[in-house]
């Protein structure tokens, strides 16, 4: 768990606590683990440990509140109007935040006492997982509540986003928890306290330490998970909900507990959980999704990622959909051709596609507007969007029916669905378009939002409250003139009300029907009985509209809550539908095709290319996805040019290709390239190549790259073996496996007796189809004894003494590394670059161990250093050889001597 928004922190004593730190210590009794924003104000104070915490995270002062047991109380506080930008670093560093505000009128509370204090209670407890705020979130990324349950010897994984209320659950095997929890991402995970006190499991949990929340075991009993899922979704059975077994019971009641608990009482609009089937989605562990860089570069950031080359999405739905389908590509054909017959239908459509996309830039959030209502943190301008999304259907619908000869019938399924689910909301758009004005405030108490004309009696109170204004500045004309004052004000304050204001120097004017109120320094306060009069008439007004707008907030609200289930129906095809158009566009911008996926084992890819090397443009290591290169370059030093296309066919008869090529030679981006294309197929999308046949693909695994894990006592060729082991352990004949270098971090004999037994049981036990790419040609050889192995190499080419990468795959094997031109590339010194050479040289000639004794003993260390290095010319030698005598004038000439003189190396 989070060290810093789990850890108990200490708190102090009541007794001898005055009666405000009296209250604050007994409500943080009753949160611990949470930071306590507690309101005082127009700040939210922290205290004692709170403080001390939250002050380091933010950045701000720690000062002192008072004593208690003898010490100073540290206090620091952020202000209520702006806390929402504090609270996003707290929630990012891993904290929980109970929010406690005042619920009662200061007002209220003196006439208790004059020592009593205003009532307080925490309203909203935030964590990672429970976030609703538009500014706290991300537009383009769904934020994931997860809950791992135990049941027996099974396990489920439920997982809701709280700001959409999209909820699923699936049944999950031991093995594949990991993979799970890597597909999801999830900001927040509550597992059981006792499952976390399993030393295995914690190990397997080790990798969302941060996002692990372990609560009671009583809120993941699956009985009782079942009673809170049928009071939610007033069930009388669960049967209508599917055949779901104890540990999804338990996972599900405990989210929605969990999310009742923190939002005290109150529940968003949360879907029926869907149950998601094991299998259905193509298992993807933590190592593949990070070495493939679906949604975020290795280095960190969206930039560069194979999600940030394909999102043409033009709205944040479109885009939370979009990652999530990314991250769980399907495994059942026909689910997959459904969705890749939607966008063929927009891609032969492309005028229609356009018109779609210019409408459906202008639909707001829905799902997340409906959420902050249904949980009330909603405001007007909430409901605005929900107006404005919803009318949008209607012209959507028709553009999308009209495209086809007998509109809806003519529809692929995938799309007649969707324009099904759009529903029908005329009637509550009118009646929002009625009741709103057209660009209401942020928050309702800020009054202004009901249109004027909605409801008379409001628009007589906003007359009298404005009419009463105009009032108080004709009484102050009248003051002026009958004082003769001309710096007579009527001001208001919150402790005055409205008050008469009149420089000192005229005071003694001031006599009745003027009361006395305060004397400052340079001015003096007075009131009177018309002006009390009109203050309290005012107010009145002005209470009673404000009041009476909220009342039909309240009504608007209610009726919106009343249709949230057609309303988030809605939401979600609003969302396929742009992703439909946006892969559409992709396809057409990108010239990708349709991918042919059926049952098979096939894998057959024609002149296929990498989606994010090709759209970065990148030549040198690293700058695509993973360090893959960008392949088209055809000679050192060149800019830019076409990426070289490339085929690959993983058929029955030759289902295990053995790569070998030179660094630099595009192995890496060929073997990613090919597994980001079965992603990109399984997930409904075109894909980049002229042609493309999948049998789909149960399991991907990828290992490539090389990286440490320090923290858990790791070295890089720890993990590689680790990330092996469990392809190997894994993998089915329906997987596709991508390994790069195996064996390459130990002594040459062991890793290529590693990568040997590596390829064999590949072939022979897992039977899958996999791209193995290694420097260890001796590995060739098994391509007589494995008849389904089949040995392609890097094409390279050696032209007037350099080597030019064609970055393109044939059939055969490589016959040298090229590892000392690549040496010489990265800029090594010249003189390193010579030795290298003499030593292969040495090597290549005779490998007995007195050919390299002899190497060492005359090894020339000291003389490389010190020599000049041989074929370098010196600056004198440069500037010679850049000179043209035919064009020099004899004042340039006279000016060339004098710098070749200065050129000389000086003696000695």
């Amino acid at each position: 768990m989070s060290a810093k928004g789990r850890r108990a922190r200490s708190t102090p004593d009541l007794s001898g606590a005055s009666p405000v730190m009296a209250q604050f210590l007994e409500i943080k009794r009753a949160h611990p683990g949470c930071l306590l924003f507690f309101r005082m104000g127009d700040f939210y104070e922290l205290f004692f440990d709170d403080a001390v915490a939250a002050a380091t995270d933010l950045d701000i002062a720690l000062t002192r509140r008072g004593k208690h047991e003898g010490r100073d109380i540290p206090m620091c506080g952020v202000p209520v109007h702006s806390h929402e930008s504090y609270l996003e670093r707290l929630i990012r560093k891993g904290h929980r935040v109970a929010i406690c505000e005042q619920v009662e009128d200061p007002a209220e509370a003196k006439k208790r006492g004059p020592k009593a204090i205003v009532k307080r209670e925490v309203v909203r407890v935030i964590t990672p997982g429970t976030i609703t705020e538009e500014s706290l979130l991300d537009a383009r990324r769904p934020n994931y509540l997860a809950a791992l349950a135990r049941a027996e010897v099974g396990f489920a994984i439920a997982w809701l986003d709280i700001s959409t209320g999209d909820f699923r659950v699936t049944p999950v095997a031991r093995a594949n928890l990991a993979a799970e929890l890597a597909r999801l991402g999830a900001g927040e995970i509550l597992v059981s306290e006792r499952l976390v006190q399993e030393s295995d499991l914690f190990e397997l949990l080790a990798e969302w330490k941060g996002a692990l929340n372990a609560q009671s075991p009583a809120l993941f009993e699956s009985q009782a998970g079942g009673r809170k899922l049928q009071e939610v979704y007033k069930l009388a059975t669960l049967e209508g909900l599917g055949d779901f077994g104890r540990a999804e019971l338990g996972a599900c009641g405990a989210l929605v507990a969990y999310v009742e608990l923190t939002q005290k009482g109150r529940l968003p609009h949360i879907a029926r959980p869907k149950r998601l089937e094991p299998g259905a989605t193509m298992s993807i562990d933590g190592a593949t999704r990070r070495n493939l860089e679906f949604t975020e570069r290795l280095s960190g950031g969206r930039a560069g990622s194979l999600l940030s080359v394909i999102d043409r999405s033009v709205t944040g739905a479109g885009g939370r959909l979009l990652v999530d389908r990314l991250s769980a590509p399907l495994t059942d054909p026909a689910a997959i051709n459904r969705r890749l017959d939607a966008v063929e239908f927009f891609v032969e459509r492309r005028s229609l596609t356009e018109k779609l996309r210019g409408v459906l830039k202008r639909i707001p959030d829905i799902a997340r507007a409906l959420a902050r209502l249904t949980l009330g943190r909603g405001g007007p301008r909430d409901l605005a969007l929900i107006r404005d999304g919803l009318e949008a259907l209607p012209d959507l619908r028709e553009r999308v029916t009209g495209a086809s000869e007998r509109g809806l019938a003519d529809l692929p399924s995938g799309l007649e669905a969707v324009v099904k689910n759009f529903g029908h909301h005329a009637a509550l758009v009118d009646r929002l378009k009625d009741a709103l004005v057209p660009a209401p405030p942020l928050l309702a108490r800020e009054g202004g939002f009901i249109a004027k004309g909605h409801l008379p009696r409001l628009d007589e109170l906003r007359r009298l409250r404005d009419e009463s204004r105009r009032l108080i500045l004709d009484l102050e004309a009248r003051c002026k003139a009958e004082t003769g004052i001309g710096a007579l004000k009527v001001r208001h304050n919150n402790v005055l009300g409205y008050y008469v204001e009149v420089p000192a120097a005229h005071a003694e004017k001031m006599a009745e029907p003027f009361i006395h109120r305060q004397t400052l320094a340079s001015v003096v306060r007075y009131s009177s009985v018309e002006l009390g009069a009109l203050e309290a008439k005012i107010a009145h007004a002005a209470d009673q509209a404000l009041a009476l707008e909220q009342t039909l907030f309240d009504q608007l609200v209610a009726e919106v809550a009343a249709r949230s289930e057609d309303i988030a129906r809605a939401a979600k095809a609003v969302a396929e539908l742009d992703l439909a158009g946006a892969l559409a566009t992709l396809a057409l911008d990108s010239d990708y095709t349709r991918p042919i996926v059926d049952a098979s084992t096939a894998f057959e890819a024609t002149g296929a290319r990498h989606p994010v090397v090709e759209a970065i443009g990148a030549l040198e290591t690293g700058a695509a996805a993973a360090g893959a290169v960008k392949t088209g370059a055809v000679k050192t030093g060149a800019g830019p040019q076409p990426f070289v296309p490339n085929d690959c066919d993983l058929g029955p008869d030759q289902r295990l290709w053995l790569v070998t090529g030179p660094n630099m030679a595009g192995k890496s981006t060929f073997l990613r390239q090919n597994a980001l294309i079965a992603v990109l197929a399984q997930m409904g999308s075109y894909v980049p190549a002229k042609s493309a046949h999948i049998g789909v693909v149960d399991r991907l695994f990828s290992r490539v790259g090389a990286a440490d894990d320090l923290a858990r006592g790791r070295s890089t060729f720890m993990v590689e073996m680790i990330e092996t082991a469990a392809i190997l352990n894994q993998a089915s004949p329906r997987s596709l496996v991508i390994l790069d270098e195996i064996g390459r971090g130990t002594a040459t004999f062991d890793g290529l007796s590693i990568a040997w037994a590596s390829v064999e049981h590949l072939h022979e036990v897992n039977r899958c189809r996999a791209l193995f790419a290694t420097h260890f040609h001796e590995l060739t050889a098994l391509k007589e004894k494995l008849d389904a192995l089949a040995c392609y190499t890097m094409r390279v080419k050696e032209w007037k003494g350099e080597v030019v990468f064609l970055h393109e795959v044939a059939p055969g094997a490589a016959d040298r590394s090229y590892g000392i031109h690549v040496a010489k590339l990265a800029g090594l010194p010249t003189p390193v670059i010579q030795r290298a050479e003499e030593v292969l040289k040495t090597i290549e000639a005779g490998e007995s161990g007195g050919a390299i004794a002899k190497l060492a003993d005359d090894l020339p260390l000291f003389s490389a250093v010190t020599s000049p290095a041989a074929n370098v010319p010196s600056a004198l030698d440069q500037a010679l050889i850049e000179l043209n005598p035919d064009e020099l004038t004899p004042k340039q000439a006279l000016e060339l001597i004098y710098r070749l003189k200065a050129l000389l190396p000086e003696e000695g």
